[in-house]
C-alpha cells in the first residue's frame, strides 16, 4: 500500500497529528519533520507549514509555500525504489502518460544524510472525481507501451520479505505464520500461466493512486512500476471489492474499460492471496513509529489465520 501523491484523500489539517503516534521507531513524527526540513533546505524549498498527507510506506508531505509534494522513504531497504521511480517517472513523461511529474532542476532522488526523498509537482485537485473506468483506460495505456530497457522485473515476494526483515515490531508467532504464507503463495505463483502478454505494470493500481487533475485523471505512486503480468494491475480493485467492501460497480467499471475480467481467470485466487499478503505486511517497517496501525494489522492476521475470506478489512490510516 504505497503512499499517494494526492490531495483529495489526505487527512484534514490536525487529524494526522492525532493519529500517527510517536514511538521509538526510525521515523517518529518529530523525526520525520526534521527530515523534511533537511530535505527541503537541500532542495531550496520552504518546509514551514507543510502538511503530512501519508505516514505508511513513505512520509508524504504537501508543502504550503510551494506546490510541491515531498515523499521521504521510511524503510532503508526500500531506498532502491526512490532511484527506480525517478527513471520510471521520466519514462512515463516521455510517452506523455498522464501521471505525476518530478520537480525539475533538482537532482533526484534527494539525499541528505540518512534521508532519501523524491520531489513532485503537486497536482491541483480541481478536476472531476476519477472513476474506475478512468483507471482501466490509463492502465491499458501503460500496458500497451513498449517495454523500456532496464525496467525491473516484477518480484512481489522479494518486496514482501523485505518488509518482514524491516519489521520494527513483530511477534515471533506472527512472523512464522507470515513466512509460511509467503512460501505457500510463492509456490502457487510459479504454477500460474498468465493469459495476458507481459508489459509494464503500475504495481499498485487502485483509485487512491489516481488524482482528478484539472486536465483529467493522472496516475500517482509510481514506486512499484515494473515489467510483469498486467493481471497484477487488475487485482487491487478486485480485492477491494472482495475484502475492503468497495462497491461492486467499481471493479465492473474497471474490467469493462480495460476489457478483461480477472475474477473469471482461474489464477485470480492466487493473485488475491498475494495482494492481501502485500497490503497486510506493508506497515511492518513502521509499526513502532506509527503504532495506531497495529490494531488493523492484527485484525487482518487473525482473519488470514482462520482462512476467513469474508471478514472485511479497513484501510491503514
Amino acid at each position: 500500500m504505497a503512499a499517494r501523491v494526492t490531495l483529495r484523500r489526505s487527512a484534514p489539517p490536525g487529524e494526522t497529528a492525532s493519529r500517527t503516534g510517536d514511538g521509538e521507531g526510525r521515523y517518529t513524527r518529530p523525526k520525520l519533520a526534521v527530515a523534511l526540513t533537511q530535505v527541503c533546505t537541500a532542495a531550496g524549498l520552504d518546509s514551514r507549514g507543510a502538511r503530512l498527507l501519508r505516514f505508511v510506506n513513505n512520509g508524504v508531505f504537501l508543502l504550503r509555500e510551494q506546490p510541491v509534494v515531498v515523499r521521504i522513504v521510511l524503510a532503508p531497504s526500500f531506498s532502491y525504489r526512490a532511484e527506480r521511480v525517478v527513471e520510471t517517472a521520466r519514462w512515463l513523461a516521455r510517452h506523455e502518460v498522464p501521471a505525476v511529474r518530478l520537480l525539475e532542476d533538482v537532482e533526484q532522488p534527494v539525499r541528505v544524510g540518512e534521508h532519501l526523498a523524491t520531489l513532485w509537482h503537486a497536482v491541483p485537485d480541481a478536476g472531476r472525481e476519477p472513476t474506475a473506468a478512468d483507471l482501466g483506460e490509463l492502465l491499458r495505456q501503460v500496458h500497451e507501451l513498449p517495454l523500456p530497457p532496464g525496467l525491473p522485473d516484477w518480484q512481489p515476494m522479494a518486496e514482501i520479505r523485505r518488509r518482514l526483515r524491516d519489521a520494527e515490531v513483530l511477534d515471533p508467532g506472527d512472523r512464522e505464520f507470515l513466512e509460511r504464507r509467503c512460501a505457500e503463495v510463492e509456490r502457487r505463483l510459479t504454477e500460474l500461466t498468465f493469459p495476458l502478454p507481459r508489459s509494464a505494470v503500475h504495481g499498485d493500481a487502485h483509485l487512491g493512486n489516481l488524482i482528478g487533475g484539472p486536465h483529467g485523471p493522472v496516475l500517482c505512486d509510481l514506486d512499484s512500476l515494473c515489467a510483469g503480468p498486467p493481471e497484477w494491475d487488475l487485482t487491487p480493485m478486485a480485492v477491494g471489492r472482495c475484502r475492503l467492501g468497495h462497491p461492486p460497480e467499481r471493479y465492473e467499471q474497471l474490467a469493462g474499460a480495460y476489457g478483461f475480467d480477472i475474477t473469471t481467470w482461474s489464477g485470480f485466487e492466487v493473485l488475491r492471496e498475494l495482494r492481501e499478503l502485500k497490503i497486510t505486511v506493508s506497515v511492518l517497517p513502521i509499526l513502532r513509529s506509527n503504532p495506531v496501525l497495529s490494531e488493523e494489522l492484527h485484525h487482518r492476521l487473525s482473519s488470514m489465520r482462520r482462512g476467513d475470506r469474508e471478514t472485511q478489512w479497513s484501510p491503514y490510516q
